[in-house]
């Protein structure tokens, strides 16, 4: 009689249960940004930082070209330390924010490695090369951020792909020009790495813009 009762007893505990319905709530945030790809949340970072924290950066420390030629006269160090931008560690090279205007030598625009080289002095030779992309090489608009740390970042590729996502946000903000640009004057505002003062500018442009 017992055994009766308690049946009936765990049979009207459960016979509710047959009508409810689980319903899956939303992933939290922090599991959302866990199942991002490493290329989707270092471009949503940039994206984040760059109106508000990149171009500000870019804006105080641009230095003019000719001024930039006269201070790295004085060697790198030098030049580095009244205008340059280096993550921490002496071992790190300096990142420049240049701006100035030269006459465009030679263009390759029909390239996913899109670029310019200008001559800036009017000799007839390029001094700078424009990477316009959207293939861009190298990590000097990462590096030259004084807000972006590598420790704030779980590994070194990462860290790579959030360089590669800045380059692309650059380019996307570039007015391209079309057509022949050779023997048109170009100017331009970028940013690079100098590891020595014979190192021929390869400057990530922020603006661009080529005369009529």
């Amino acid at each position: 009689m017992h055994a009766m009762k308690l049946s009936a007893a765990i049979l009207a505990l459960l016979l509710p249960l047959g009508g409810c319905k689980l319903v899956p709530t939303d992933k939290p945030d922090a599991e959302t940004a866990a199942a991002q790809t490493d290329e989707a949340r270092m471009a949503a970072y940039a994206d984040e930082n760059w109106s508000t924290k990149v171009l500000p950066v870019i804006a105080e420390h641009t230095v003019d070209y000719d001024t930039l030629q006269k201070a790295l006269s004085a060697g790198v160090e030098t030049a580095g330390n009244s205008y340059g931008l280096r993550p921490e560690g002496e071992a790190n090279p300096w990142n420049f924010v240049v701006s100035g205007a030269g006459t465009v030598t030679e263009a390759k625009l029909d390239s996913r490695a899109a670029r310019m080289e200008v001559d800036m002095n009017g000799d007839g030779k390029p001094d700078v090369t424009l990477q316009i992309g959207p293939i861009i090489r190298g990590t000097a608009l990462r590096d030259a951020m004084p807000f972006i740390v590598f420790t704030d970042f779980r590994d070194q590729i990462e860290f790579a792909k959030l360089a590669r996502a800045m380059n692309e946000k650059a380019h996307a903000g570039l007015d391209i020009p079309e057509g022949d640009v050779i023997g048109k004057t170009v100017s331009f505002t970028g940013v690079y790495t100098m590891r020595s003062v014979d190192d021929a500018p390869e400057i990530v442009p922020t603006v661009i813009e080529v005369d009529p």
